[in-house]
């Protein structure tokens, strides 16, 4: 697929005010067409979400770009990631030249996911089957945390393998409807929040 309709997108989610360099970048070179079914690649680029099977979605390319800013990371930051799904957000932090831990619970999203990234060359994401929830205690703690699912509350996991000054980016809220999307920096055991707007998730299994 041509790179037309990627810079496309990358301009369109410029526009929307996404600022970090890296960020964009690396959605500039990850060929998003790749994570989703062939019948959809020419939807691939589009700024919205698209079905994955298992009733899972890709996420919209201008939300990725929010979160993936909001952790404010630095290459080499260890990076944790709840809910692989597609691969992409992992492929997205890979580019980036993080390390990146990715938990996955359905098996076949996991096996695919993992041979992707595997084909696309990035040696520096590590995959876990399992519940998201209970986070990755043997690699914590994490400078970032990311969940591309909504709990209906902040996991304990979460605040706990969190480094010192770490970031985490999470969809909370209601299965099935409109959900909060927060940044929370830890301070200590203080934990600052920022509300960065309204979205809408597949729920973390």
């Amino acid at each position: 697929m041509e790179d037309l309709p990627r810079s496309q997108m990358v301009t369109l989610i410029r526009q929307r005010g996404i600022r970090d360099a890296m960020v964009l970048n690396a959605m500039q070179h990850v060929p998003r067409h790749r994570f989703v079914p062939e019948e959809l690649h020419w939807e691939a680029y589009g700024d919205y979400p698209l079905p994955i099977g298992h009733g899972q979605t890709i996420s919209q390319p201008y939300i990725v770009a929010l979160m993936t800013e909001a952790l404010a990371l630095q290459p080499g930051d260890k990076v944790l990631e709840l809910g692989t799904g597609s691969g992409y957000q992992a492929a997205i932090l890979a580019e980036m030249g993080m390390e990146v831990y990715t938990i996955e619970i359905v098996p076949a999203l996991h096996e695919t996911a993992r041979a992707l990234l595997a084909e696309l060359g990035y040696e520096n994401v590590y995959f876990r089957l399992g519940d998201g929830n209970a986070g990755w205690q043997e690699y914590a703690p994490y400078t970032g945390i990311i969940a591309t699912a909504a709990p209906v509350g902040i996991p304990p996991a979460c605040t706990e393998q969190l480094a010192e000054g770490g970031r985490l980016v999470i969809p909370v809220g209601p299965r099935g409807g409109y959900q909060t999307l927060w940044k929370l920096t830890r301070r200590g055991d203080d934990y600052h929040r920022e509300n960065l707007g309204g979205v809408a998730f597949v729920p973390l299994v």
